[in-house]
């Protein structure tokens, strides 16, 4: 039985199927499901001779004294800092990001930065014309940078046009746009993703340059596309930020060549990304007194202490199950605090509607962050604010414990900067260095709720 010469591949995950349907089974996405030509390949044609001797496969030891290549710094410190010290040669970054966000105006910035210190960079455009691009240039007075720019979809021409320039640096605005001849599907489907990514990676590690891709991103936040092209990349880097906020977070999802839990703060204004050095003093209005509900978490963003404002909301419910609703936090982590909350401290909050929001559009994900959460739950539930000048950290167990959260001496100095005198947090270890903020050691839920609510305010569940 001959076998089909043309598949359909679901745009969303990249499974391949043998006929359409509505629905892929896979990823369960609806109306995903493009026809493309299948290419089988030949039992041991890959491996069968050519006519021609190959380079044997040598193999060296892991005891190798080369030196790392230096890095080349973008002139923009917070590029950098997420990138691990600055862009690694030969390597190969995915930047995505939501519509709008600022993905093409940091990349027009960092190539004018970096033709500006002496690199040859070619910024490819494959959704704008040239004219476009110039006159995002001239708004962002990088105009008189000696950056090449060219308005190409064609991959063919796009890797001619690389290999007579021969940049150090290579922007591709977006990898979506881009297709191969070669490649029997339209641009932006899968197959053409893969294609045009594969041979753009290799134009990196063959060349030397330093390549760095433009991705879209789906309704779920996701980079579009086959995640293929995610392990290609040697570096996966995401650009968020609110709508209606002029905050914009960088953060690396996957990089070979540095950490992956350093971010990036800029503030966009009408001349383009600003620097944001100091995250904190942007999160919050300042160290004074704050209303029920809100509680300031002292937390750490790889190397960055960062201080943010978690607020709640515990109103009364009007229909029979009570809403939740979360921004910038798990909401899966908010049930679980709830939940101790309920049983290690008898405050109900099954008639209540809860509403949770990090301020600033900042995205939380330390675990360090359940002691604020729960100390604002708390203030709302009582109605009764937190001591003045105070910041709340600490994970909490199932058990209502608390447990210590680590580099407790970052965060702490980055309170005292900004003028915070108390902290709510969990003991410490003995030598702690001093910090000048005044430390209440919470070791269980039912003490945080006790020192915000009062001793007679709440139940204290503890086991015997």
């Amino acid at each position: 039985m001959a076998k089909p010469d043309h598949v359909f591949t679901c745009q969303a995950c990249g499974a391949i199927w043998p006929k359409w349907a509505g629905k892929c089974e896979a990823c369960g996405e609806w109306n995903t499901l493009i026809e493309e030509a299948a290419r089988p390949v030949v039992p041991g044609a890959l491996a069968a001779p050519t006519g021609r001797k190959s380079k044997a496969l040598t193999f060296v030891e892991l005891t190798g004294e080369q030196e790392p290549p230096a890095r080349l710094p973008t002139g923009i410190s917070e590029l950098d800092r997420v990138c691990g010290g600055g862009l690694a040669p030969a390597s190969a970054i995915l930047i995505g990001g939501d519509p709008g966000v600022g993905k093409s105006t940091l990349l027009l910035q960092a190539a004018a930065a970096l033709a500006r210190g002496g690199a040859r960079v070619a910024y490819v455009t494959g959704e704008e014309a040239e004219a476009q691009v110039q006159e995002r240039a001239r708004r962002l007075k990088a105009a008189d940078a000696p950056v090449s720019l060219a308005a190409e979809t064609d991959l063919r021409k796009i890797l001619e046009g690389l290999k007579a320039l021969k940049p150090d640096v290579v922007i591709v605005d977006s990898i979506q746009t881009v297709w191969a001849d070669g490649v029997e599907a339209a641009p932006g489907t899968v197959a053409q993703v893969r294609a045009c990514a594969h041979e753009l990676v290799r134009y990196a590690k063959k060349s030397g340059a330093i390549v760095i891709l433009v991705g879209h991103v789906t309704k779920d936040g996701q980079i579009a596309g086959p995640r293929v092209v995610e392990h290609l990349v040697d570096a996966v880097i995401y650009f968020e930020g609110e709508r209606g906020m002029p905050f914009r977070i960088l953060r690396a999802v996957k990089n070979r060549y540095g950490p992956t839990d350093e971010i990036g703060v800029f503030e966009m204004i009408e001349q383009g990304l600003v620097e944001t050095p100091n995250p904190s003093a942007l999160f919050l209005g300042g160290a004074g007194e704050r209303p029920s509900g809100a509680a300031v978490f002292a937390g750490v963003e790889g190397t960055r202490p960062v201080l943010v404002e978690i607020q709640a909301l515990a109103a009364p419910s009007a229909y029979g199950t009570p809403r939740r609703a979360v921004v910038g936090w798990d909401s899966a982590r908010l049930a679980m605090i709830l939940a101790v909350l309920e049983t290690r401290c008898g405050l109900s909050f099954s008639g209540r509607d809860v509403y949770l929001s990090v301020a600033g559009g900042l995205r939380i994900t330390e675990p360090a962050a359940d002691l604020a959460v729960a100390a604002a739950l708390i203030s709302s539930f009582a109605d009764a604010a937190l001591p003045k000048q105070c910041v709340v950290y600490g994970e909490v167990a199932l058990s209502g414990e608390v447990r210590p959260a680590g580099r407790s001496d970052l965060r702490l100095k980055e309170a005292a900067k900004l003028g915070f005198t108390n902290a709510f947090a969990p003991p410490q270890k003995k030598g702690a260095p001093a910090t000048g903020v005044k430390l209440r050691a919470i070791s269980h839920i039912s003490e945080l709720a006790a020192a915000i609510a009062g001793e007679h305010a709440i139940e204290d569940r503890r086991a015997p």
